[in-house]
């Protein structure tokens, strides 16, 4: 076979060495109409003439074939079916070719489809502050020295290219809402539009085009944070392309090795640091002079959209509190204040916690757990229930291991071997609501030290500890105020005791004279 590398000799032969045809073609062993066509004009590479292959079993079964692929091409691309199934509906309708046949079509159809112009990628350009990209990736991690999955939220400025990775358990609507809230802290600002894929957290229905109808809370961020949302085409990855490339960038430059934190907040604060590092590192793809850091600082970060206060990222709804004071959230029980049990109260799910409210307070908060079948009191939530139930006190399980002050603890078991001594502490706990659990740790100290064990003596030391109310000032009518007020005068009382010195002395003889007096009268020796 002729190569490139044969047509040179073979020019070179002829041209420069004034090889005849015939020489040459016996040096190759090639026919000299092979040669001969070599040397005419300036042809430096082999030419073959191909001929079209045929395909004389599809003849009619093209036609089938491709209306089935352009079914398939409106479809998502896991919905789409391979060239096996096609060669077996083919069949079913009585195609008699083989699958190689069939996959050789299918494989030129798409080929062609993909180099269509319609198939082109057009690159985009972005103005600084213009917009973000959100999406989501699957990451393995180790917590606590145990694998764990975890859901990765990848937000990207498309200017500076500056991103944030942000790790939860679990992909729902309050970690949209804590992943944006993170990223916008960390730049100091927001976009005018966010790029997103179809996210069931944030679309509900999709229309022809680029409308959807977004879910209300998800509209409520966006809002606050003065963002128009931009969905992507379903399965035009292309239309956020920097994010769909910054996953595979992100699981390489971070994930691999598996990263090792002991829970969810260090893994965050790692990767935190990890993309602040990387941006202050990697060129910038279209400033190469300039990091992307460099980029944000320099033209982005001034553009942003001024950051608002956080939104309320919650998942809100109303649910029942059951008749052991707890609400269900997630397969896990939490509880609530006692005095809501059996009543209806808002449960507001966050990213990291559970809150329950109830006439616009807090009656309830827990950090929110991922595990299942679990139950996580708060043994002051049913300290309430305890003044008509103090012997639950002894075996309830909100009360086991109860993290009490040294001096509550202490006063606590020394109770317990009295009778009556539990009802004595429910008495103690109750004052915590008004006076504070540091006050009354202190009143139990006393107590201790002064060997008093009891309720009465903590409330007496309680009652020391509180400023007593002053005095009430009586306004006096006007008829009795003084129409000259009286005037210090220390000296007065000099005068005082001068007249009395003097009356004493001029008192003095007619004293004496009645003792002399007395005296004679009185026998000597008479009592």
């Amino acid at each position: 076979m002729i190569c490139v590398e044969t047509i040179g000799k073979i020019r070179r032969w002829h041209r420069v060495d004034k090889l005849s045809i015939s020489k040459i073609a016996r040096r190759l062993s090639a026919s000299r109409n092979t040669i001969a066509k070599y040397l005419e004009g300036e042809v430096t590479q082999p030419r073959y003439k191909t001929r079209a292959k045929r395909a004389p079993v599809m003849g009619a079964w093209v036609v089938k074939l491709e209306a089935m692929l352009a079914e398939d091409a409106e479809r998502p691309r896991k919905e789409q079916r391979t060239a096996q199934r096609l060669h077996d509906g083919l069949v079913q309708a009585g195609f008699s070719g083989s699958y190689p046949t069939v996959q050789r079509f299918v494989k030129a159809w798409r080929e062609e489809r993909r180099h269509s112009v319609g198939s082109v990628f057009i690159p985009q350009s972005f103005a600084p502050g213009e917009a973000y990209q959100f999406d989501w990736s699957y990451e393995m991690v180790d917590l606590g020295g145990r694998p764990t999955p975890v859901k990765v939220a990848h937000l990207r400025l498309c200017h500076s290219r500056v991103f944030l990775a942000v790790a939860y358990l679990r992909e729902a609507q309050e970690m949209v809402f804590d992943a944006h809230w993170r990223a916008f802290s960390l730049w100091g600002g927001s976009c005018r539009r966010g790029i997103y894929d179809n996210l069931k957290t944030a679309v509900e229905l999709i229309f022809t085009g680029k409308a959807r109808q977004y879910n209300r809370r998800f509209l409520q961020m966006a809002s606050h944070y003065l963002i128009e949302p931009v969905a992507c085409t379903p399965g035009a990855g292309w239309e956020k392309g920097q994010i769909e490339n910054q996953v595979g960038h992100v699981r390489e430059n971070i994930f691999t090795p598996r990263l090792s934190c002991q829970d969810l907040a260090e893994l965050n604060e790692l990767l935190a640091r990890r993309c602040v590092q990387l941006a202050q590192t990697i060129p910038h793809p279209e400033q190469r002079e300039r990091t992307r850091w460099e980029v944000f600082e320099a033209a982005e970060r001034a553009l942003l959209v001024p950051l608002a206060a956080k939104f309320e990222g919650c998942a809100e709804r109303e649910v029942r509190v059951s008749s052991t004071s707890l609400v269900h959230v997630d397969r896990n029980r939490y509880s609530v204040d006692c005095r809501y049990a059996g009543k209806t109260v808002s449960l507001r799910t966050y990213a990291d916690r559970i809150v329950t409210m109830a006439d616009g307070k807090s009656v309830g908060e827990h950090v929110r757990s991922f595990e299942r079948d679990r139950t996580f009191f708060d043994p002051w939530h049913y300290v309430a229930a305890l003044g008509k139930k103090p012997g639950a006190l002894r075996n309830g399980a909100p009360f086991k291991d109860w993290a009490l002050p040294p001096a509550l603890r202490e006063m606590k078991d020394r109770l317990g071997a009295k009778a009556g001594g539990d009802r004595q502490f429910v008495t103690i706990l109750a004052t915590i609501a008004e006076d504070g659990i540091e006050a009354v740790s202190v009143a139990c100290e006393l107590a201790l030290e002064a060997s008093a064990i009891s309720d009465t003596y903590v409330l007496n030391a309680l009652n020391r500890f509180k400023p007593q109310p002053s005095s009430e000032v009586i306004e006096a009518p006007q008829r009795l105020k003084l129409k000259e007020e009286p005037k210090a005068d220390v000296a007065r009382y000099d005068v005082l005791l001068k007249k009395l010195a003097m009356a004493a002395i001029a008192a003095l003889p007619i004293l004496m004279a009645a003792v002399s007096h007395r005296g004679a009268e009185v026998p000597y020796g008479t009592p």
